[in-house]
Order: structure tokens, then sequence, then C-alpha cells
């Protein structure tokens, strides 16, 4: 019987090795699973964190700065008075009734696009202060504007939500607001 228990392995430490053996390497693979999903993990967030673009307000950008060229969307109405049109060239400016930012384009401008209207651009802060667009986007309709120039329009006060609808854009688009860029 002695010489059965030998060929089997023991009934001592060489079972307790081989269970530990075992052990060892379901902790190496669970291991080396975590640190693949970690890593997974911290690569998807770094992707989604740069290809995330932030909404700003004319006054958001005058109070803080868009650091290091980052692509944003800028939305506010289109000021009265602003538009100029060069060929495919646009230029205009954008107000949230509290400050203004000078916008460049080039390319076809929206069919709804107009002075007084709600407008989102998709671009860059330049050097100069104004803002490049690469896509410029206009409401669809005389009531709707965009739940992000909604909250630009309460925090400039220029709309409290519980005294109705927001103001028309030429209502208060004729104030005359800071400038910020050229």
């Amino acid at each position: 019987m002695s010489g059965a228990v030998a060929r089997r392995g023991g009934t001592g430490r060489g079972g307790a090795g081989l269970a530990a053996g075992r052990r060892r390497r379901r902790l190496q693979v669970l291991l080396l699973c975590g640190l693949g999903l970690g890593a997974a993990t911290a690569l998807a967030l770094t992707a989604f964190r740069d290809n995330l673009v932030f909404f700003r307000s004319p006054s958001d950008i005058v109070a803080l700065p868009s650091p290091d060229g980052r692509a944003f969307r800028l939305g506010g109405l289109v000021e009265a008075g602003s538009v100029v049109r060069e060929g495919a060239d646009a230029r205009f400016r954008v107000t949230d009734g509290a400050h203004t930012i000078a916008v460049t384009y080039r390319g076809v401008l929206p069919d709804l696009f107009r002075e007084g209207q709600g407008v989102v651009a998709m671009g860059r802060m330049r050097p100069d202060g104004g803002f490049a667009a690469s896509e410029v986007l206009a409401r669809h309709d005389e009531t709707y504007m965009p739940p992000e120039v909604k909250d630009a329009l309460e925090r400039a006060g220029h709309w409290n939500p519980e005294q109705g609808a927001p103001p028309p854009a030429s209502g208060w688009n004729t104030m005359r607001p800071a400038q910020v860029g050229g």
C-alpha cells in the first residue's frame, strides 16, 4: 500500500504542493485578466475624453478661456447686423446677451441661419480671441431653442423659465454686450 501511495504522489506535501500550484496559476490568470481589463478601461476613457465636445456660451468663454485649442461648441444667438458674407466665407457674432464672440466660417451656412436666431457652431478659438467654426447648426423653427442656449440665456439673466418662453432674439439681441475677439 505504501508503494501505491508513493506512485500517486503521496498524501503529504506532494498533494498540497500540486493544489498550491493550481491556486497560484489561477491567481496569476486572474491578475492578468484584471490588468488587461484595467488597461482597456484606461484606453477607452482616454479616447472618450479626447472626443468630448463641450458646449460653451460667450460668457463662459470670457470667464474661462478655452485651454490648448480643443474643439468645443459655441452657442448663442446670431447678433443682429453682424453677418457678413464674402463668397464662401462668412463672419458673424454670437451673443448670449452679456458677451459676444466673433465667428468665422468657411462653407455654406444652413438655410435657417439668420440674424437673431439660435446657432451652435463647432470649432476652436483663434489666437486673436475669435472663433473659427468648422460646422454651423441653426435652429429648425421659430419655437425651438437648443437646451444649451436656453441654459446660457438663464445664466446670463436674459430669461427666467418661470416667466414663460424664452424671449425672442430680436428683443434682447439689440443690447450692446461686451465684445470679445475681432
